[in-house]
């Protein structure tokens, strides 16, 4: 990458192109490291320092259903929410885990507990969570099975779906599927429920829901999620796989998510601080400028999503989801396709599509996203200019 200078110094597209053709952009993995310049301006607001006898007991507070979460993250998760208007936390028990996907393994865990016909189908609407599939599989538990598509799902007995919304990989608002009150479950992951991603348009209120600290402001190494549970049993089920499984949540992550959150409350309403303000200019560029580049050509298609009124932002918004839902007008392979052009993706057949789709992580660093843009719309002129 040393010789990438003068390409720039230059400015060049042809120079740049030539320049990082051997490097491999992987916009598979949803790594959220688009925001670290906001936190970088930040400096040591956010700086957590820890002694080395501090935070040394298993326990944070046994009075609490979920003993490991520290009382000080709970008022933290409480106030943002509260803030921002997107969920509400009267009334529920919180349940703090190693992110969300260990939460998403405890509340499969916890639910299927509920049924005395086991294993309980598992289900979500297609194209979903590529991950969904892993986790109701990995283990093999005869708890539970996983069965694929939620809008063909015929299958008599009881039932858990998983509704992401906004949806990943495609970034549209769901709601259930199935809707067999009398033996189903539903499991609602908010991941991307924050104002930067999507228009705020009401509190959800429901009886499971999780979310997580990565995909809010791009801490994904602190390894932070947290459902808001209505019923007590449920959320001590959740505690129970936890405990087995990890002995509880690091505190040093619950501390450093602790200030960051108390950090995103305090300056939420402050313009030129908000990280919600930044985060939403921030995606929304990227956004028009892969759609320029989608709509400058005849190879790809992309979502259109309407716009709301954001009740956070208090006006009309448009979505700018964590993942591109790319696809190709051709019948084709599009995974492969970008990855001759050394641009890893995740193939809409791992989302229970078609491979003419994929998944394309918008969370990148700015030079991976520059690089994706130009590949991309290498592609793009390619295929106009054939015969």
């Amino acid at each position: 990458m040393v010789g990438c200078e003068n390409s720039k110094k230059s400015d060049s597209d042809s120079n740049k192109e030539k320049c990082l053709s051997d490097d491999v952009i992987n916009l598979d993995q949803g790594d959220p490291t688009v925001f670290q310049e906001y936190w970088m301006k930040k400096k040591d607001k956010c700086t957590v320092v820890i002694p080395a006898w501090d935070l040394m007991s298993y326990f944070s507070d046994t009075t609490n259903v979920c003993w490991f979460l520290e009382p000080e993250l709970e008022k933290a998760i409480k106030a943002l929410h509260g803030a921002i208007g997107n969920a509400a936390t009267e009334e529920r028990y919180i349940v703090v885990g190693t992110g969300s996907s260990q939460l998403c393994q405890a509340a499969l865990f916890a639910l299927s507990s509920l049924f005395e016909v086991k294993p309980v189908s598992i289900v979500a609407a297609v194209p979903y969570y590529s991950t969904y599939v892993e986790e109701a599989s990995y283990v093999q538990s005869s708890l539970y099975k996983w069965e694929g598509d939620a809008r063909t799902f015929d299958k008599n007995g009881p039932y858990i779906e998983l509704v992401t919304s906004p949806n990943n990989p495609d970034g549209t608002m769901r709601e259930p599927v199935v809707n067999r009150r009398e033996d189903g479950k539903v499991i609602h992951d908010f991941a991307y429920y924050w104002p930067h991603y999507t228009p705020i348009t009401r509190r959800q209120d429901h009886d499971l829901m999780l979310f997580t600290f990565s995909k809010i402001t791009g801490h994904a190494g602190s390894r932070i999620g947290w459902a808001l549970v209505k019923d007590v049993e449920v959320a001590k089920k959740m505690v129970q796989y936890l405990t087995i499984n990890s002995i509880g949540v690091s505190k040093e992550s619950q501390t450093r998510a602790t200030t960051i959150l108390n950090e995103l409350t305090k300056t939420c309403r402050t313009q030129s601080e908000s990280f919600f303000e930044y985060g939403y200019e921030k995606m929304k560029s990227r956004w028009e400028r892969l759609r320029e580049v989608v709509e400058s050509g005849d190879a790809f298609t992309l979502p259109n999503y309407p716009q709301a009124f954001c009740n956070f932002f208090g006006k009309t918004i448009s979505t700018s989801p964590a993942f591109a839902w790319l696809g190709y007008k051709e019948e084709r392979d599009l995974g492969s396709l970008l990855k001759e052009k050394k641009v890893l993706t995740r193939g809409g057949d791992r989302c229970g599509c078609d491979k003419k789709y994929v998944r394309v992580s918008m969370l990148s660093r700015d030079n991976d996203f520059d690089v994706f843009i130009h590949r991309l719309a290498t592609i793009k002129d390619l295929k106009c200019n054939q015969p």
